[in-house]
């Protein structure tokens, strides 16, 4: 069933509001993946933040047009489907993470603002951390001195009350 213009412009309109808020988009040919195998795909898309669909090339070139991710619109052929993420990490973490238990899935590429990425780089950004990780990495470090001061404090008094409880079981013996 193909659209009419009204409807290709609403679909370039919703793509163009994604791309806009977008930190990567990650193209991956999807040809042989049955209707179970997508609706597991999209279910941790969704869980992820990935704004995860499949559409027609040339509307998401219209999309792309005088975005910083227009580089990428010479690669898009054939029958792909797209992930777009406000998190640089997340489109790729889903789709590489389904792609190595799904052979059908196969990641094309895809595009960080004004950075074009091939298969390899897409799956060299899968591996690092998503920006949730980087966070709690970070406080942890930031907390780390803090608590152990805290706990360099706390000792004071702690061995004071351990040295008075020594002394008395001393006097109780005695």
């Amino acid at each position: 069933m193909s659209l009419n213009r009204k409807e290709k412009a609403v679909v370039v309109e919703e793509v163009a509001a994604q791309v806009a808020q977008a930190q990567s988009i990650i193209t991956a040919e999807y040809r042989g993946l049955d209707v179970a195998a997508v609706t597991v795909l999209r279910k941790q898309a969704r869980e992820s933040g990935v704004y995860l669909r499949v559409l027609k090339n040339t509307l998401v070139r219209r999309a792309l047009a005088g975005t910083p991710f227009e580089g990428m619109s010479a690669s898009l052929k054939g029958p792909l489907i797209y992930g777009i993420s406000d998190d640089p990490v997340a489109a790729a973490k889903v789709l590489a993470d389904f792609a190595k238990s799904n052979d059908k899935l196969v990641i094309t590429g895809g595009s960080l603002p004004d950075n074009q990425l091939n298969k390899d780089g897409v799956m060299a950004l899968a591996t690092l951390p998503s920006r949730d990780e980087l966070l709690a990495k970070l406080m942890g470090t930031m907390q780390a001195p803090v608590t152990q001061f805290v706990r360099t404090l706390n000792e004071v008094p702690t061995k004071f009350v351990r040295g008075l409880a020594a002394v008395r079981d001393q006097k109780e013996a005695a």
